[in-house]
């Protein structure tokens, strides 16, 4: 019964998102609420809720702080070079941009934090698809999953966690899997190109008719088009009457232009001066989290504080510096505290526990020399409906332990259990996904819908390689 309530719960929640029925925040916390009625555990609900609250409160407080100061970060200038960079060398061609956007996540992606490669790359891709009225769901779903292959770094969380499960080392897991993560890797990019064509199809080719060095105003100019006089507005531009665009695939790809100044060098914000300063920071402070010297949330507090006190000096500047980011730290946060009502339910009831358990018990028992195959096929959804802990910590060891009662080694077993992250990244129970959506002025739905079946074919692809390679 339990088994059944949870599916059930589970794909309610994702239907009405998906339908835009019910916002995301309404969803995870009435519909798991009702569910804990239906099985008759009503009366612990407070009890499961502060469970998963007291267990997600530290990835909140590192949510919100990071918010900050990477909002900071963006105010003073630091990352406008970088968006000059991609701007000059993707030449407003929208298949460079979606390309650009998986390396760039890739890149970032290396510190093994996806909320921090998240608003790193938005914050330097955002400007260019809004510029260009592009699909805003491509470029998350592009994001996550160039983060989620990337997530299985040894310090990203889930290698470590299924070498500790397993009693194995992380190097033994991760490194013979490298072939097969980068054939994932490839796989987004050329999903990326993919992608990007169609946006290019869509839009045509654009070219920047004018670059000023001090990036002063950007003017695009549709290929076959005339010119735009200078100063004079043109349609579908930003700041344009008609500047709103609708697009497939659900998403956002304009609309209003929530008072974008892409890459005003005038804007009060900037601190020029400082930029040394505030890249030295931002270096030692990812260099600090990888190093694991103080716990992440901490880190974020002390870079916040720091970056708002020297920054900006007077208390009115950083009054007005936290309010200006204050709507994203609400609609992240809430959504992380929103997720633990979800995840305290799933748990405390018992759910998450039989479904594992059904879906373990119905494996076949002449896929048992198969084993590390079936691992790597059910951390897809697992890992999408669970957490890490809870798949790593839960339901790994007893893969492994029927794998190893048909002959088929720990370490395989924990190799394909990593397979799953690409699709992982974008599950509902992980906060970074709201950091990604919400900066990028994405429904939640609309990029559930957009990049569930590519990330689950990615998670396909780095499977068959492992297998093609002998290395599951």
């Amino acid at each position: 019964m339990l088994t059944i309530l949870g599916f059930t719960m589970i794909a309610t929640f994702l239907v009405l998102i998906m339908l835009k029925k019910m916002s995301p925040i309404a969803a995870l916390v009435l519909i798991p609420a009702l569910f804990c009625v239906f099985v008759g555990k009503g009366a612990h609900l407070g009890d499961y809720v502060i469970d998963g609250v007291t267990s997600l409160a530290p990835t909140a407080a590192m949510l919100m702080f990071a918010i900050v100061y990477f909002g900071v970060m963006i105010d003073v200038g630091l990352f406008d070079p970088v968006v000059k960079g991609i701007l000059r060398f993707c030449k407003a061609d929208p298949l460079r941009i979606v390309v650009g956007t998986a390396l760039l996540a890739a890149i970032v992606s290396l510190d093994g934090d996806g909320s921090t490669t998240f608003m790193i790359t938005v914050s330097a891709m955002y400007p260019l698809y809004k510029r260009l009225k592009m699909s805003l769901v491509v470029m998350t779903g592009v994001a996550a999953m160039a983060n989620g292959v990337m997530n299985t770094l040894p310090w990203g969380g889930p290698t470590a966690r299924a070498a500790t499960a397993l009693k194995l080392d992380a190097s033994d897991i991760f490194v013979p899997m490298i072939p097969a993560l980068a054939m994932g890797l490839l796989f987004v990019l050329a999903l990326a190109y993919v992608l990007g064509r169609r946006e290019r199809k869509r839009l045509g080719v654009l070219t920047l008719d004018e670059v000023l060095v001090e990036e002063q105003e950007t003017v695009l100019v549709g290929a076959g088009k005339s010119p735009a006089r200078a100063g004079a507005p043109r349609p579908g531009l930003p700041g344009t009457p008609d500047g709103e665009h609708g697009g497939e695939d659900g998403g956002e790809h304009g609309g209003e232009d929530d008072g974008f100044q892409g890459l005003d060098p005038h804007r009060e914000t900037l601190r020029p001066k400082l930029y040394w300063f505030n890249a030295a920071l931002t270096v030692a402070l990812l260099t600090a989290m990888i190093m694991e010297w103080l716990p992440i949330p901490v880190l974020f507090l002390l870079g916040a504080a720091l970056a708002l006190t020297v920054n900006y000096p007077q208390m009115p500047a950083q009054r007005a510096r936290l309010a200006a980011h204050a709507e994203n730290v609400l609609n992240v946060s809430g959504m992380v505290f929103a997720a633990a009502v979800f995840t305290g339910v799933l748990q405390g009831t018992g759910m998450v526990d039989h479904m594992a358990e059904w879906l373990v018990g119905n494996i076949p028992d002449g896929m048992g020399p198969h084993m590390a195959l079936v691992t790597g096929v059910l951390s897809i959804p697992l890992t999408y409906f669970m957490s890490n802990d809870g798949f790593y910590f839960g339901i790994l060891p007893v893969l492994a332990e029927a794998g190893q009662a048909h002959g088929v080694p720990a370490v395989e077993i924990a190799r394909a259990s990593i397979v799953g992250q690409p699709l992982h990244m974008s599950s509902p129970l992980v906060p970074a996904v709201y950091v990604l959506v919400g900066m990028a002025k994405v429904e939640f739905g609309d990029h559930t819908r957009f990049v569930v079946k590519w990330a689950a074919l990615t998670s396909l692809v780095v499977l068959g390689a492992g297998i093609l390679f002998g290395i599951i």
